[in-house]
């Protein structure tokens, strides 16, 4: 065994240029609290820019289809003539089949993004996650840029959005396993569902983010709604690189010794106890792809969230599109309010989200949680499609109650339902699954996150009361899938129930 100086040698050799600079800053070294501080802030920060990315599309989409020369209506005049891209659209989307090739584009990115999901997966478990989710976002932003540097090329040929588009999915697929995977070397099972469900909020945050300047970027040229967002990812890639540590052993800390350091408090056992704890970590393996599916719970969630996703990118992709061609009493709005406004959509689904995980934690049941919230979306997606057009104040309020509904069983099985299927008991303690288990389940909810937005392009160009049953039909299969596992819970609570009321009755006798 080395001697104290050489350990901290190599200790400190092994620790990121960012968190040197911090112990520098500081003035001595980082803790283990700091460190889960730090990838907290770092993996919330990088998938807030994943979601930023994907969101912009669904902004620009109304200026490169405008279907109608009165979309510009809440536009001062002067900005309307001034702006012939938002009067004539951009070749080819502003030809009779636009609808269906923005569709069409959609479905390409989200169908390769689903394809690299399972991938992704795969080789998360097995490579170092800062260089692989360092590439992803540096990829990510290179392709969302290149989206809008047709507009400053004066690219009009079809196949070429297509193309970048299916390369950003790609890249993007590298975001969601890697974060949860680094999240999950770090956090305890503590309280799971409500601190994801608040980190989750990285989607909603996204989303907003991306909305705001994407729309913020419209008067200027809509190729800048691609660019700040795009550099954006890659500044918080490079954040990735210098600062994430991926797991307490790559940077040479421990619980153990950040514990010696502070005093005990009750029920720390379970706190800082690790959310993936191998048995014999010298012999681990990565769980397989087929084995993954077979752990209990996996299929039927997965399954759910494929009806969940389908219902959420839908909203994702085509809700400042659909505002922008609503008249809210009696008023189209222009492309700009209607990105803002579909904002709400999200702030609701940051709610739904810390709900849904709180809720589930509570009540220590995530399948009945999960199924509720699906079925409570349903009568919310009808009323939004109902009554949004009366006002703006009731369209906002409508919109802010169907994203927490939609959004909040969408965030609890995209985290902690993730995390608890890739910690299962089957894998006797296998801390290399949680990648593999997270792939699989939002990859198969990625591929109805692309069969919605595809069938949305060509239904709602006859009816978008028919794409609102599509999605309310959805939403109820979303919740018919986790029967089984609701029923399972359902008896629990009462099997639960009945044992604590037989020692009662005994004292009693």
């Amino acid at each position: 065994m080395g001697s104290a100086p050489e350990l901290s040698l190599k200790r400190s050799s092994s620790k990121l240029l960012g968190i040197r600079a911090i112990e520098y800053l500081k003035g001595g070294p980082v803790s283990f609290k700091t460190h889960q501080a730090i990838v907290l802030i770092v993996t919330f920060l990088a998938y807030t820019s994943y979601h930023a990315t994907r969101k912009t599309t669904s902004i620009v989409k109304s200026v490169l289809d405008p279907q109608s020369s009165d979309i510009g209506l809440s536009l001062p005049k002067k900005k309307r003539i001034s702006s012939s891209v938002l009067g004539n659209g951009w070749a080819p989307f502003n030809e009779s089949d636009g609808t269906s090739l923005l569709g069409d584009v959609d479905v390409a990115f989200l169908s390769f993004y689903a394809l690299g999901m399972y991938f992704s997966g795969h080789f998360g478990d097995r490579c170092n996650l800062r260089i692989f989710l360092t590439v992803g976002m540096l990829g990510t932003a290179l392709f969302t840029s290149l989206f809008g540097v047709a507009y400053w090329a004066n690219i009009h040929n079809f196949y070429y959005f297509l193309v970048v588009q299916m390369i950003a999915g790609l890249f993007q697929s590298t975001g969601w396993p890697s974060v949860v995977a680094v999240v999950g070397n770090w956090f305890g099972k503590s309280k799971r569902g409500l601190i994801m469900g608040i980190w989750n909020a990285h989607t909603s945050v996204g989303n907003i983010t991306g909305s705001l300047i994407a729309s913020a970027m419209l008067c200027y040229g809509w190729g800048w709604s691609f660019v700040v967002p795009g550099l954006m990812m890659a500044f918080v890639g490079l954040m990735v690189f210098f600062l994430l540590p991926v797991a307490p052993e790559s940077v040479g800390v421990s619980r153990e010794e950040d514990e010696c350091n502070s005093p005990k408090k009750s029920g720390d056992e379970e706190v800082n106890e690790p959310l993936l704890a191998p048995e014999n970590p010298a012999e681990e393996e990565p769980v397989g792809f087929l084995e993954a599916w077979k752990i209990p719970g996996v299929a039927p969630f997965a399954l759910c969230l494929f009806f969940a996703k389908l219902v959420a990118y839908t909203f994702l992709y085509w809700l400042p599109f659909y505002v922008s061609h609503t008249a809210i009493d009696g008023k189209y709005l222009s492309s700009e309010t209607s990105g803002t406004l579909s904002t709400l959509f999200d702030v609701g689904g940051v709610l739904g989200g810390i709900l849904a995980g709180h809720i589930s934690d509570h009540l220590d049941a995530r399948a009945i949680t999960a199924a509720s919230f699906m079925y409570c979306a349903i009568p919310a997606l009808f009323f939004y499609r109902s009554y949004g057009h009366v006002s703006l104040i009731v369209n906002a309020a409508l919109m802010f109650i169907t994203g927490m509904f939609v959004n909040g069983p969408y965030a609890l099985i995209t985290t902690a339902v993730s995390a608890d299927l890739g910690t299962h008991k089957s894998l006797r303690g296998n801390s290399r699954a949680l990648a593999t288990v997270t792939a699989i389940i939002d990859g198969t909810g990625s591929i109805g996150a692309a069969i919605g937005p595809l069938l949305t392009g060509y239904i709602s160009a006859k009816s978008w009361s028919a794409v609102f049953t599509m999605l309310m039909i959805a939403a109820l299969i979303a919740g018919l899938l986790l029967t089984r596992l609701v029923m399972a819970e359902v008896a629990a609570k009462i099997e639960e129930s009945r044992s604590n009321r037989a020692p009662e009755c005994s004292l009693d006798v």
